[in-house]
């Protein structure tokens, strides 16, 4: 018998769209083999047809809350399989619901809430024919908190010391629009130095060639350091005011930047490649089902 992990049950929900005990059970009736669970569920009529590991669900919304005093907030992704959904009224409602709930409770990651929406999830997931999952969710808390959303798309969170909301969102939105990997060089890795530095001498190998130790060495930091200004925040031009570093724009107005937080959707998932006929045919049948 095959061990009933955790990975193995969070398969079994995304192929087939069930709750996460129901999942569990068929998995040990049938002795882990996930695709037995799947033809026992439909035989028992428990699912119309199994989501197949192409069916990801890589589309989505993002979507952030502020508190009222400007100290705290939320930002979530819940995704769909398709962008049509996450532009549905439906899909609209569970997204506004679930970040509401969330933010009442003071949840400060996904794993509550998604056991709070399962109900809703399902009967969700039963009326459009889509899989939908609630993704991830963090919360931050600051003197001075603010955030910038771009469509339902991209999301961003900014907490400063000092400094007030428009900053804070000005800042956000230059998150959003330059995706920063760090907020300064402090927490860039070794390894990721080491990695740039790896890749900077193997893409110049040939220009490099014969020159003295120094002279390379020069050539390197020199590449390292504008790793870093384009990786690192508040090294960046601000996108308002190139003349203007990110860090220096908040320096002035008083403020320091102590964290940020981006969310793209489906950052991170490997999305199945499908054409647009498909996509409109697998709809309308689920529709007609």
């Amino acid at each position: 018998m095959t061990q009933i992990t955790a990975a193995l049950v969070k398969e079994l929900r995304e192929r087939t769209g069930q709750g996460m005990m129901d999942c569990k059970k068929a998995l040990e009736a049938a002795g882990g083999d996930i695709e037995k669970a799947i033809d026992d569920m439909r035989a028992a009529g428990a699912i119309k047809a199994a989501k197949k590991a192409g069916n990801i669900a890589a589309e989505g919304s993002i979507a952030v809350k502020v508190a009222a005093d400007g100290k705290s907030a939320i930002i979530m992704e819940v995704n769909s399989q398709t962008d049509f959904l996450a532009l549905q009224d439906d899909f609209k409602g569970f997204v506004s619901d679930s970040l509401e709930k969330a933010f009442a409770a003071g949840y400060s990651d996904a794993a509550p809430l998604i056991a709070d929406q399962e109900p809703a999830r399902e009967a969700l997931i039963a009326k459009c024919g889509e899989n939908v999952n609630i993704r991830r969710l963090t919360r931050v808390e600051g003197d001075v908190v603010s955030a910038y959303l771009h469509g339902h798309r991209i999301g961003v969170l900014v907490t400063l010391k000092g400094g007030n909301a428009e900053l804070a969102k000005d800042v956000a939105m230059h998150v959003a629009a330059s995706n920063p990997q760090f907020l300064d060089a402090s927490q860039v890795s070794d390894e990721a130095i080491a990695k740039e530095k790896e890749i900077f001498l193997a893409l110049n190998a040939d220009k490099i060639a014969g020159k003295p130790e120094n002279i390379v060495e020069n050539m390197v930091k020199g590449r390292i350091n504008k790793f870093l200004s384009e990786a690192s925040l508040v090294e960046q031009a601000f996108i308002k005011d190139p003349e203007v570093k990110v860090g220096d724009l908040a320096k002035k107005a008083g403020a320091e930047i102590l964290s940020f937080v981006r969310f793209e959707v489906g950052e991170g998932i490997e999305k199945a490649e499908s054409d647009f006929a498909a996509e409109v045919a697998a709809q309308v049948a689920a529709s007609k089902q």
